[in-house]
């Protein structure tokens, strides 16, 4: 077997020398820039560091004092804050205790009753009487009271039962008066000349009629004898 040799060639070309430079010098580059270049992680932490970091309002670091004093404001404004709050609530709840106070003043205007005009005095229901001889004696009574007449029920009572034995329709048909054409009627058996002048107002103008006879005859004695109380005979 021939026995070879291998030698460097000693003349190179001027390309072979200009590509053997580029290659150096791109490997130089990036061995260089591999160096250079930090990793991410240190990048990140750096970057967090440099964030982190309180500057004052020149650019410099805070010291401890100024860390203290911006302690002591931020302490000094939240209690503003909360003083602030605390006499707004005050506030709000006065303003809506007062507008409650309002409205019930108001409600107590509006449900307040107008005081109502006096009402007027009732008026006595008329009184009412029997329709017999008592009740006719009793209300004739009460009219001969209010226009002053004089008498009792004793004396209207014994006169119209001598007179008439109680009833408003007796009529004397035999005295003088009756032959005279004029017949004496009723309770207290009066004739029609003497019942129309002795007529008591307020009752009927009938001469039968048992209260209106009663009256007419105690107007009449009261007249001509004082009272019916002092007649005891044919008046």
């Amino acid at each position: 077997m021939p026995n070879f040799t291998l030698r460097r060639p000693t003349h190179l070309t001027r390309a072979h020398k200009v590509s053997a430079a580029v290659v150096a010098t791109a490997s130089c580059a990036a061995a260089l820039a591999f160096t250079a270049a930090p990793s991410d992680a240190e990048t990140t932490a750096g970057h967090a560091s440099a964030a982190v970091k309180p500057v004052s309002a020149n650019g410099l670091p805070l010291t401890a004092k100024d860390r203290a004093d911006d302690g002591k404001k931020g302490q000094q404004l939240a209690s503003s804050v909360t003083d602030g709050l605390k006499v707004t609530a005050v506030e709000k709840q006065g303003h809506t205790a007062k507008q409650a106070a309002n409205r019930s003043a108001e409600r107590k205007v509006i449900a307040s009753p107008k005081s109502a005009a006096p009402k007027a005095a009732p008026k006595a229901a008329p009184k009412r009487y029997a329709n017999n001889l008592d009740g006719w004696i009793r209300e004739s009574l009460d009219i001969m009271k209010d226009k002053r007449i004089p008498g009792s029920y004793e004396g209207l009572h014994r006169n119209i039962m001598r007179e008439s034995s109680g009833n408003p329709n007796a009529v004397n048909d035999w005295d003088i008066n009756a032959i005279n054409g004029v017949p004496s009627k009723g309770l207290l058996q009066v004739i029609q000349p003497t019942f129309d002048t002795y007529h008591v107002s307020g009752t009927p103008k009938k001469l039968t009629d048992p209260v209106a006879n009663i009256t007419a005859a105690a107007n009449y004695a009261a007249h001509r004898y004082g009272s019916i109380d002092n007649v005891n005979s044919a008046y």
